[in-house]
């Protein structure tokens, strides 16, 4: 049976995307932060809510682990004797989420090329192998 190709040595770690931060990349965060960041002055907890598609439950986690990571900021405050919480993205969240868009940027880049430039290979297993 043939050995599959290895990366050259100079390929090493080309793909790990170390910019790709988890607390940012799972899929309710990502909708959290991109929300925030569009919205410079905030947005208040049920808006926000609704705009990302999440329970209270769920958005409060999210909310809290971003806070604990600096990325956004919840304020309590009352409107007409009402309670309300306003989240918004930190200064630091704002140039981390960005530094993250650049990362996701490069992703797409480096799949785009990688699709390109294999477009004529043949999707034909090699001989002796076989799908799991």
């Amino acid at each position: 049976m043939p050995t599959p190709k290895r990366p050259a040595p100079d390929n090493t770690g080309r793909f790990a995307y170390d910019g790709l931060e988890r607390v940012m990349h799972e899929k309710a965060r990502l909708g959290i932060l991109t929300s925030l960041v569009a919205h410079n002055d905030g947005l208040l907890f049920n808006d926000l809510k609704e705009l990302c598609a999440l329970t209270d439950g769920n958005l409060s986690r999210h909310l809290k682990v971003l806070q604990e990571s600096h990325l956004v900021e919840v304020w309590k405050g009352f409107n007409r004797n009402r309670p309300q919480t306003l989240c918004r993205i930190t200064p630091t969240g704002r140039a981390r989420f960005l530094e993250y868009l650049n990362t996701l940027e490069q992703v797409i880049a480096d799949a785009a090329d990688a699709a390109r430039a294999n477009k004529t290979a043949s999707p034909a297993l090699l001989k002796g192998w076989s799908p799991a």
